[in-house]
């Protein structure tokens, strides 16, 4: 059984009307009536004055319904140049938040695609425009603290950023076409979009996973649809198309608007082209000599599609391009596009009506590509049409395009449903400065809102239909930021260390504001922290008030006379985990320190160091008999105080050494240590032996000497 499809394609020019008739999933074109509009009635797509426009669409009406009989609905489309694109980042601080999930990246999308429809709203002073539906929208990029990725899926870092191209249709378009049709007493029985009409006739459904361009080239705005990954990704328009050509002509042969455009069709079909100018002289002039006059428009148009495609494309070719409507008969354009995108000249195309599978039509009609965004809008209207859908979202009733498979973030974006509601509100961060280094210390993030729909667990990325009810539990806000001052300073800090077997926590000293200050003490908004930490063995001895072992570490020295003697041999010694340190060797957490003494010296020991002698004592034999010989070189005071040989002397103390008796032993030194006299009645003469000869009593002695005195008794006279 075979049905009819009326629909209306309404251009800035003009308005078509075709019927065709469908049969097993064949079509068939049965008719098409094209008719310019009398005034400026469309402007970007939407319609500026309804009766102009109501008036035009009840003549074709009427002219379709003597040969058809009545119609009553009818298939429409919003105009590609009516959706509006926009280009937002959504930069956010992830630190000390789990690894990002689906859930995540969909939630910080939904944010850029609002951040998208924000600014679109401040460029449009229009108030009426104040409602936008979106039709869709692609990520350029994502990036994790400022670096580029390929996903954000399982990331971990500081900040990520994420940065969509989304394209919006203005509710007041929609609204503007129902209103049209009211007045041509037409019911719209389905609304689709120019690019999705063309692009579902033109690119199947198995070739929409190629990145493919589709452009619409019409007389005053060239549309732009971009498919890729098995779904249309990008929307797009430039106010530049057909009517450029045409003034450009104008312009240079001095023509009418209208003979113009004639002029410019002409150049598709004949070699000489006949121009009447505004004077009314007639002229034949060679295709050749007109391209070469309008080339710099063709150029110009060229690159404005072109440069529109890559913004859609992020910067990129894509695989192909397709080119239909009227102005996509200009000469040289697909040239000019592919040298531009530097893409092989059978990349880019213009495609007719010839193109679509399963299309038939009467021979009076052309098949031009013109009629390809008709034909289109008449198909894509029975495949897929556009329904009105109407969910719940917090018990706030919306109504909204189903122009896709749509999803709660769909729904959100129609509610208004701002995209930081999603997550609970993060806590105070603490802003302190740390040995004059500032560091902020975040609050907690907020907990994810919860979504319903229909009373299950769902997310952004639900898929919704009619009816469905869609419910936001709102996420728990996260604390406010505490810290105490161990919270910031590295658990390196505090230390265990064992001094010559006793256990002592070292922790750093610690101000806060200028006062002495804890490790377990709160920390508030704007306070100034100095942390001094414990590195070195002196330190820990400071630390721990051990100014005794300092004392016995430090190098010893007396001062003989005012004169200091280092003798280190005597300072004691430090082991740190049982190998030889010193008092400027770092100390680690678990360390051991071990103080080694040394016995202090005595007075004895420093006198020997200066090699110097307190007593002298020698050993001599004297009349047969040995006698020992000894006396006090040098005394040693210690404050004033005499000192014994045996007495000890600690690290800087002051001595004074006194000469006593430095002189040499003589021979009379004897007989204060021998019991030997002369006998008191001896009368005669004597001689003094030292080692067997003749000496004196001042002579010099040394120890092991032989001293004798021989005695020679006078002779007794009578």
């Amino acid at each position: 059984m075979s049905s009819k499809l009326f629909a209306l394609d309404i251009g800035t020019r003009s308005v078509v009307g075709i019927i065709l008739e469908e049969q097993n999933e064949h079509f068939h074109v049965i008719d098409i009536i094209m008719k310019e509009h009398k005034e400026r009635a469309m402007v970007d797509g939407q319609i500026h004055n309804v009766l102009y426009v109501a008036d035009l669409i009840k003549e074709i009406k009427a002219e379709l319904e003597l040969k058809h009989g009545p119609l009553t609905k009818v298939s429409v489309a919003a105009a590609g140049r009516a959706l509006k694109t926009e280009q937002a980042s959504i930069t956010v601080n992830i630190k000390n938040r789990p690894i990002f999930t689906e859930e995540d990246i969909s939630r910080l999308e939904l944010q850029a695609v609002q951040q998208a429809q924000q600014q679109l709203l401040q460029h449009r002073e229009d108030a009426s425009s104040n409602h936008y539906y979106c039709v869709g929208y692609s990520v350029l990029y994502y990036r994790l603290d400022g670096e580029e990725i390929g996903s954000l899926l399982d990331q971990q870092g500081n900040e990520a950023t994420v940065e969509v191209i989304a394209t919006f249709l203005p509710r007041v378009v929609v609204e503007s076409l129902l209103a049209a049709l009211k007045r041509a007493d037409l019911e719209m029985e389905a609304l689709t979009l120019e690019p999705i009409a063309a692009i579902n006739v033109l690119i199947p459904s198995s070739m929409r996973r190629l990145n493919v361009a589709l452009v619409d080239i019409g007389a005053g705005t060239s549309d732009i649809a971009i498919t890729d990954k098995g779904t249309i990704v990008a929307y797009g328009m430039v106010p530049t198309a057909g009517d450029e050509i045409t003034e450009a002509l104008s312009d240079h042969f001095l023509l009418d608007f209208h003979i113009a455009e004639n002029a410019k069709r002409q150049l598709a079909t004949e070699e000489s082209i006949l121009i009447k100018d505004i004077l009314g002289f007639d002229q034949l002039y060679p295709k050749s000599e007109v391209l070469d006059a309008i080339q710099p428009a063709i150029r110009a148009l060229a690159e404005a599609i072109s440069n529109e495609i890559l913004r859609l494309n992020n910067q990129n070719p894509p695989k192909a391009i397709m080119l239909v409507g009227g102005g996509s008969l200009t000469p040289n354009l697909t040239n000019e596009i592919a040298t531009i995108l530097q893409l092989p000249a059978n990349r880019v195309a213009v495609r007719g009506i010839d193109a679509i599978q399963n299309l038939t039509k009467e021979d009076s009609i052309p098949a031009t590509p013109e009629l390809v965004t008709p034909i289109g809008i008449a198909i894509a209207a029975k495949k897929a049409p556009i329904q009105y859908m109407t969910i719940t979202v917090n018990d706030q009733i919306v109504r909204l395009f189903e122009m896709k498979e749509m999803t709660v973030a769909d729904a959100f974006l129609a509610a208004n449903i701002r995209a930081n509601q999603l997550y609970g509100r993060p806590g105070h961060g603490i802003s302190i400065t740390v040995n004059e280094q500032n560091i902020l210390i975040p609050g907690e993030h907020g907990q994810p809102a919860s979504i319903l729909v229909n009373g299950e667990i769902a997310s952004t990325k639900t898929e919704i239909k009619n009816g469905d009810v869609i419910s936001l539990v709102e996420g728990r806000n996260g604390k406010d930021a505490q810290a105490t001052v161990r919270d910031i300073v590295d658990n390196a800090t505090v230390k265990t260390v064992t001094v010559n077997e006793t256990n002592y926590t070292i922790e750093p000293t610690i101000h806060v504001n200028d006062k002495a200050a804890s490790l377990d003490q709160e920390l508030k908004d704007y306070d100034q922290v100095k942390v001094e930490t414990v590195e070195t063995v002196e330190e820990v001895l400071k630390h721990i008030n051990r100014f005794d072992i300092l004392k016995k570490l430090q190098s010893f020295y007396i001062l003989v006379d005012g004169q200091p003697l280092f003798l280190p041999e005597y300072s004691a010694k430090i082991f740190i985990n049982g190998k030889p340190g010193k008092l400027q060797y770092p100390i680690n957490d678990g360390d051991t320190i071990t103080i080694q003494d040394t016995t202090l010296p005595t007075v004895d020991t420093v006198v020997n160091k200066l090699d110097l002698l307190l007593e002298d004592k020698i050993v001599v034999t004297f009349q047969n008999e040995q006698v020992e010989l000894r006396k006090v070189c040098r005394e040693v005071l210690i404050n004033g105080v005499a000192a014994l040989p045996t007495t000890t002397i600690s690290n800087g103390t002051a001595i004074q050494i006194i000469n006593k008796d430095t002189n040499q032993w003589i021979f009379q030194d004897v007989f204060r240590f021998s019991n030997w006299q002369l006998p008191s009645n001896f009368k005669g003469s004597f001689t003094i032996l030292k080692n067997g000869i003749p000496s004196s009593f001042d002579a010099e002695i040394f120890g092991g000497d032989s001293l004798e005195i021989l005695l020679s008794e006078n002779p007794v006279t009578s």
